[in-house]
Parts: C-alpha cells; structure tokens; sequence
C-alpha cells in the first residue's frame, strides 16, 4: 500500500551558514558601525538572539537575517520573531525561535483536511511529530501533496519516504 509522510524539518546546518553569514556582514557593513550589533545562535540551536543599538537598526538586522534565511532555503514560516525588548544602555534585544515538528493540534488540522478532500482509500495518522498518508492509489496520494501545498498550514512541510 503506497504512503508518503508529512514533516516539518529545518536544516540546522544551513540556519548556522545563515547566521554566520549575516554576523559577517553586519561586521563590514557602514550602517552598522559602532552600533555593537550582533547575531548569536544558542547552544541548542533552536532560538536566535539579535541585539542591536535601535529599534531601527535592530529591523535592519532583522532584514539581513532574513535575507540570508532565504537564500539557504530556509522557510520564513519555520521562524518566529520576538517582540522588541529593552536591554541595557537603551540597546533592543529580539529572540528568535525556531519551529520544527509538527505539534499535535496541526497534525489534527492536516489529519482532518486530508479527511475533508475525500479521496477514496486515503487514510492519515499521526506519528510522532509527523503525519503517515496512506491510500490504494499513488495517484491520490499525489492528489493530497498538491492539495497540502496549496493550503495554508503557517509551517513549512515536507513529504518524505514516498513509498510504492
């Protein structure tokens, strides 16, 4: 019986590549001179903290960021900004989470809109922090990746192990 399943992942690697990336270039670039501004990535890996001289330099930084997020590929779904804080010396401080996994109310959200299409033989279940697709047809498990990609799930997904 074909299956496919639904994922949300990041890769680490290139979240790292895109942090190192923008620490850099908020070292060389002119607007950010004698503002102290920094990127840092936590042990974990799974926030980001921002500090920077102003609220304005700080969204400025927050551009760079994201720029350099979507050029390796990364979804801006799977980040989550922080509101503005005031940190010492009036400098602003932003935290910067990461999203990866499926929690279990969207997995309930997917679940009941791969119910909602109908599709005949199709059945999903949750496992884990990802969602299992299965069907008699491969056509109609096709049919629920296009219907997935079209909906709006504000988490980026991933198919994976399409198995005949």
């Amino acid at each position: 019986m074909p299956s496919f399943d639904v994922v949300s992942e990041i890769d680490m690697q290139e979240v790292r590549n895109a942090v190192d990336q923008a620490s850099r270039e908020i070292a060389n670039r002119y607007d950010f001179k004698d503002t102290n501004s920094r990127i840092d990535l936590d042990e974990k890996g799974m926030t980001i903290q921002m500090e920077s001289a102003s609220q304005d330099r700080m969204m400025a930084l927050r551009q760079v960021l994201e720029e350099k997020l979507i050029k390796r590929k990364i979804s801006l779904k799977s980040v989550e900004f922080g509101d503005v804080e005031d940190a010492a010396h009036g400098r602003a401080r932003v935290m910067v989470s990461l999203k990866a996994g499926i929690s279990s109310e969207m997995a309930k959200k997917i679940n009941t809109h791969i119910k909602d299409l109908k599709l005949k033989g199709v059945q999903s279940q949750t496992q884990g922090d990802q969602v299992r697709v299965s069907g008699k047809k491969r056509d109609s498990l096709q049919d629920v990746i296009t219907a997935l990609k079209e909906a709006d799930f504000d988490l980026p997904l991933q198919y994976e192990n399409f198995r005949d």
